[in-house]
């Protein structure tokens, strides 16, 4: 009897030892806390893929509750939906004065915004707009491509040459730090905004970005950002980026200038007389 109380002891212990290894490798497939990134032929991380923010950071960067849209006629169609911010600490530290400003930016959103006019969105908020991006990987360069407005960016894999002129997207120089590719991106102008909620920024613009694979479909991506003549200090957004992996996923083009042609250009045109 007590061999047979040992032996059923021993089965159980067994079968408890074996749920809890189950159990634990199941949590590990899902954190993947030390997740290895497939590998290009030059031995790098592979983040190439077609990847999309899911979260309404373009709204706003910051926690904000649903409000109505500019145009009430449309309903909810353009209304502003909830979102939580990706903002570490939920505050962008702004001087006094230029948080004056942004509040300007964002009574007078729909004239100011250049999302509205097509414009090209800039770094970082290309990454989270409602719209996918293309990553494509060199040893010597990436080229990301995004949907809105076919803009696109180089980011140059370690060089040290500096931008020639300010741009809307910058100019971005990349390395890599184990699974992570760091992109260091300066050279802006003073023209695009971070969010449909007026946050902007002046040409000393400088944004340091990460990219860490954590899972074949996600990325984790993060973003310093700095300004010393709008911002007290730096400060950071992160949020996971998805890969599109329905099947024939690819990047449509989303030419919207046709959209806005009237809006800027419609006071230049010729004013016709009655016979």
């Amino acid at each position: 009897m007590r061999m047979m109380l040992k032996a059923s002891l021993l089965v159980s212990v067994t079968f408890v030892i074996l749920i809890a290894m189950v159990f634990s490798k199941s949590i590990s497939s899902q954190t993947r806390p030390g997740y290895r990134a497939p590998r290009t032929f030059d031995g790098k991380p592979n983040v190439s893929g077609i990847w999309q923010a899911a979260n309404t950071a373009n709204w706003d960067l910051q926690d904000h509750a649903a409000k109505q849209g500019p145009i009430t006629e449309l309903g909810a169609t353009f209304s502003v939906p909830d979102g939580l911010g990706v903002v570490e600490g939920n505050e962008i530290p702004y001087k006094p004065e230029a948080l004056a400003k942004k509040k300007e930016n964002q009574q007078n959103w729909v004239k100011l915004d250049p999302e509205i006019k097509c414009y090209l969105p800039g770094v970082p908020r290309a990454t989270y707009m409602p719209y996918p991006f293309q990553i494509v990987q060199t040893p010597d360069a990436i080229l990301v491509a995004y949907e809105f407005g076919s803009a696109s960016r180089t980011i140059r894999m370690n060089t040290t040459d500096k931008s020639p002129v300010p741009s809307w997207m910058g100019w971005s120089r990349g390395t890599w730090e184990g699974e992570t590719l760091v992109v260091d991106v300066t050279g802006f102008n003073d023209k695009t905004w971070f969010d449909r909620a007026g946050n902007y920024h002046s040409r000393a613009l400088h944004v340091v970005e990460r990219y860490t694979p954590t899972s074949a479909n996600t990325m984790q991506y993060e973003a310093t950002i700095e300004d010393p003549n709008v911002f007290t200090r730096p400060w950071k957004i992160s949020m996971p980026l998805y890969r599109r992996v329905e099947p024939n996923a690819q990047l449509v083009e989303y030419k919207c200038v046709e959209f806005v042609e009237d809006l800027l250009y419609g006071h230049l045109r010729k004013k016709t007389t009655s016979q």
